[in-house]
């Protein structure tokens, strides 16, 4: 059985987050799709406790499973999961950097790679990273429909007092605007 896994920290997730993972669903003939949620993200911080986030997470992808990351790097998390072929699932811009990553080719040993691309995003910056893999054959490319959503717009538009209908799943909002995250 053929596992994605969407990681990231979902500070909060956002319909970007959703239509790469159904993308992702599509594309790649996933038989299940894991959403894992970062406890202490390696790469970035975070305001919002693990559970909080998690639960955001549990109301953005309902169909999917959803479980806290206790790891802070990629590649740990694969040497610890239990996943039966696993295809763990990024954006573009995510694999620019992918080079940077703790242990890249233990990733691709332990994953194959799902790198979701828009329209128009060049190439050549993607085959400059595969060049640099000792296996670029585990990595696959498949096309979304362009979003151009970040977290920070969604914590920004909330902290102003707007309406976030158009950014994120309405669970997710709802779960917002209950909690009262993200305000000043």
């Amino acid at each position: 059985m053929t596992t994605g896994l969407l990681g990231g920290t979902f500070n909060p997730p956002h319909n970007g987050h959703l239509a790469l993972a159904l993308a992702a669903v599509r594309n790649l003939g996933l038989e299940e799709l894991v959403v894992l949620v970062a406890a202490q993200p390696g790469h970035k911080r975070v305001e919002l406790d693990a559970g909080t986030r998690l639960r955001l997470a549990r109301a953005a992808f309902p169909k999917f499973r959803v479980e806290l990351d206790e790891h802070e790097r990629t590649v740990d998390t694969l040497r610890e999961g239990q996943w039966q072929d696993p295809a763990f699932l990024i954006g573009a811009d995510q694999f620019r950097d992918f080079l940077e990553w703790k242990d890249p080719d233990g990733v691709l040993e332990l994953a194959r790679l799902g790198v979701a691309t828009r329209p128009g995003y060049p190439r050549e910056r993607l085959d400059r990273v595969l060049e640099g893999l000792a296996r670029p054959d585990r990595v696959r490319f498949f096309e979304i429909e362009p979003l151009p959503i970040a977290s920070r717009d969604v914590r920004d538009r909330v902290a102003r007092g707007e309406p976030i209908d158009d950014l994120v799943p309405p669970a997710v909002a709802e779960a917002i605007a209950e909690l009262g995250l993200y305000r000043r």
